[in-house]
C-alpha cells in the first residue's frame, strides 16, 4: 500500500508540472491520439474540449482513454502513463475552475454549452522513474 501512494504521489508531480498530454481515444477499433491541455487536482484528471468535437463521439461510443505524459521534455520525477475511462461533463463548478481567457476565442464563456471537460477516471497507471525503475497499479 504504501508502494501505491508513493508512486501515486511521483505522478501527481508529474501531472503538476506538465501542461500537455499525449490523449488517445478508441475510434471504431483503431487507437486516435492528440495532444491536449492537461489539468488536475491530485489525480483527478481533467481536459477542456468542444462538445462539437469528433473525440466527443469517440467517447460516447468507447470511454477507454489512454494519458501519456512527462516524456516529451523530460522530468527529473519521469513519466507516467494512465489508461481510464473518460466521462464528458457540463459541470459548473468545474467549467469556472478550470476557464481561462484565452478560451474565449473558441467559447463565449464558462456557460458556453459546447465548453465542456473530459473526466478521466484512470484504471490502470504506470510510472516510470528518470532512472528507469517502473510502478503499476491497476484497479
Amino acid at each position: 500500500m504504501e508502494t501505491r501512494i508513493i508512486m501515486e504521489q511521483n505522478i501527481v508531480k508529474i501531472l503538476d508540472q506538465h501542461e500537455y498530454c499525449a490523449f488517445a481515444t478508441v475510434e471504431g477499433n483503431r487507437p486516435k491520439q492528440r495532444y491536449m491541455m492537461l489539468y488536475n487536482r491530485g489525480l483527478s484528471i481533467y481536459l477542456v474540449t468542444d462538445r462539437k468535437t469528433h473525440k466527443v463521439e469517440e467517447l460516447e461510443e468507447n470511454p477507454h482513454v489512454s494519458l501519456l505524459f512527462g516524456y516529451e521534455n523530460g522530468s527529473a520525477d519521469g513519466w507516467a502513463e494512465i489508461e481510464g475511462t473518460c466521462s464528458v461533463t457540463d459541470d459548473g463548478e468545474l467549467r469556472e475552475h478550470f476557464w481561462k481567457p484565452e478560451f474565449k476565442g473558441k467559447f463565449a464563456g464558462p456557460e458556453d454549452p459546447d465548453y465542456v471537460i473530459l473526466k478521466i477516471d484512470p484504471v490502470r497507471m504506470i510510472h516510470v522513474s528518470e532512472n528507469g525503475e517502473r510502478h503499476e497499479w491497476i484497479e
